[in-house]
């Protein structure tokens, strides 16, 4: 097996609704923010080489979207899906499984591209199977107010349409290779992967753990359906990566591609962050 982080770009969010109730003058420290109050995010995935297999997980924002929905998230910096693939060495073409951690347009909008005529939208990974499960896909696709906004019709209905897309159950290893960790704070079954790598555990946090800032129990998102389930999953996950060694995969974390955590006297908090390649190579 090897693996290898997958930067697809950056973009910009409000440091308020990334926060929630955590006033700024605090979550400022470890994310400042803008003169627009935004903070800096990544999208980035991962790639798992695994045999015949080749893994992405999730796929970022994609292209297909108007310049007035990206002038939204003001997108900044070089990086692309394409060229990060090209980078290590792959083409799309040679996915064999797209992994989706959930189906919030900055996770699962580089699945669907338009044709070249832009007439019509179909798979971005023509090999690929699409991983999903049955519970979160039904949430996706008969959306709640508070979702609505995140859950785009042309990123999803056509994952449907193409014939590509399978579902994730409780014998996940058994289906895509690595475990999967299912987590209902931040919206409906959203599935963390937990891989076994060179006698390490990694964990792909996607937005259980947005970024190092939220380490601490409170530092909870607004855009989290359940909070007060965010904390208890997370307060029981963090115990457990420090508890373990696990080293964590800050999938919007524009700075730190991993971090570990430890026990402290104000709970678990931060120990070490890292880029990738300083662990694992």
């Amino acid at each position: 097996m090897k693996i290898y982080p997958i930067e697809t770009g950056n973009f910009k969010l409000d440091g308020g609704a990334m926060f929630g109730v955590v006033p700024k003058t605090i979550w400022q420290r470890t994310n400042p923010a803008d003169s627009n109050n935004l903070i800096d995010m990544s999208m980035r995935c991962m790639l798992i080489e695994d045999g015949n297999r080749l893994i992405l997980i999730d796929t970022g924002l994609g292209s297909k979207q108007s310049d007035k929905f990206f002038g939204y998230y003001y997108l900044f910096g070089d990086f692309s899906l394409d060229a990060s693939l090209k980078k290590q060495g792959f083409h799309r073409d040679d996915v064999t499984d797209v992994f989706l951690t959930h189906l919030h347009f900055d996770h699962c909008g580089g699945v669907i591209e338009w044709n070249s005529q832009k007439t019509l939208l179909q798979p971005a990974f023509k090999n690929a199977k699409f991983w999903s499960n049955d519970n979160h896909w039904k949430w996706a696709t008969e959306p709640n107010p508070r979702e609505k906004a995140s859950f785009l019709k042309e990123n999803i209905n056509p994952i449907k349409e193409s014939g590509q897309l399978n579902f994730i159950h409780r014998n996940a290893k058994d289906q895509i290779g690595f475990d999967v960790l299912f987590m209902d704070g931040h919206t409906e079954k959203q599935m963390l992967p937990k891989i076994k790598y060179q006698d390490k555990t990694i964990v792909f946090m996607a937005d259980l753990l947005p970024t190092v800032g939220h380490i601490p129990l409170p530092y909870v998102m607004g855009y989290d359906t359940r909070p007060l389930l965010t904390i208890k999953e997370k307060a029981a996950f963090l115990n457990e990566a420090a508890d373990n060694n696990y080293y964590l995969f800050l999938e919007h974390d524009a700075y730190n591609e991993l971090c570990t955590v430890e026990h402290t006297e104000k709970g678990v908090r931060l120990k070490n962050t890292h880029n990738f390649l300083e662990i694992f190579n």
